[in-house]
């Protein structure tokens, strides 16, 4: 079975012109069948500031209204996904920039919760396995952006954590699929301020005891969850580290690897 590595890129990485190119030169130069997933970073919340649209987030989700949805889709889907896929062009990298609208690749449904209106936010559906395979089976990176649809002409801003996940389950049918979330951390950290304390793994048992402590901040719980869920079904490796250091995540030598 062919590898095939699903790489999400952190906001704060997007956010830093400097540490987007290095990773970007990094990512290129990763050998094999690969797909970025890209967030947004604090562009949108800075455009949304400049066009007066206030912004809402709950535990770091944003409630996206109607006047946001037009913001994001700009940003995400626009600017950054296009400025990535420049960049990896210059780096003799080929490919191709996708929201979940292009080519059906990501259906989603409007988020439904008993309490809160999330307003235009995406849960996945279904992904488009043979089309992200013909693009790879043509030797094209894919480049995704954190915006779906819903069939009924509906764009809706999609976590992209959960997108990476989504994508790395859906695929592990057809490849042997490394999921990595790289982003400004070394890994999981046993004290969220020291980047040393990293942990090197982490399984189902250790999990539960470092959430019993309350050793993990809340920010990193989700990343987690996403992860186990992607194990469970079908990912053969979870790693989550810092994106300077791409290479060695890949290869296991840093970051936090998890287990099941």
């Amino acid at each position: 079975m062919d590898k095939l590595i699903i790489i999400k890129v952190g906001g704060n990485i997007i956010d830093d012109e400097q540490k987007l190119s290095s990773f970007l030169t990094s990512f290129a130069s990763v050998e094999g069948k690969k797909i970025l997933v890209h967030g947004g970073g604090k562009l949108a919340t800075k455009m949304a500031a400049q066009l007066g649209v206030e912004q809402q987030m709950i535990d770091g989700r944003r409630i996206t209204d109607a006047e946001t949805l037009k913001i994001v889709t700009m940003v995400y889907a626009g600017y950054i996904n296009k400025n990535i896929v420049a960049q990896l062009q210059a780096r003799g990298c080929n490919a191709i920039g996708l929201c979940g609208a292009d080519g059906n690749v990501i259906q989603s449904h409007k988020r439904v919760h008993p309490t809160i209106d999330y307003g235009f936010v995406g849960d996945v559906d279904s992904i488009n396995t043979s089309l992200l395979k013909s693009l790879l089976d043509q030797d094209v990176n894919v480049v995704m952006a954190p915006i779906t649809h819903n069939k009924e002409g509906l764009l809706l801003n999609t976590n992209a954590d959960t997108i990476a996940q989504e994508i790395a389950q859906a695929m592990s049918g057809l490849y042997s699929v490394q999921l990595i979330y790289s982003f400004e951390k070394s890994g999981v950290l046993l004290n969220a301020e020291d980047d040393s304390t990293v942990i090197p793994g982490i399984n189902p048992e250790s999990y539960k005891e470092l959430k019993e402590k309350n050793v993990i901040f809340a920010g990193m719980i989700p990343k987690l969850d996403n992860a186990f869920t992607a194990l469970k079904k079908g990912v053969s490796k979870v790693v989550i580290g810092k994106a300077e250091e791409l290479q060695a995540l890949i290869t296991g030598k840093a970051g936090t690897t998890i287990q099941e």
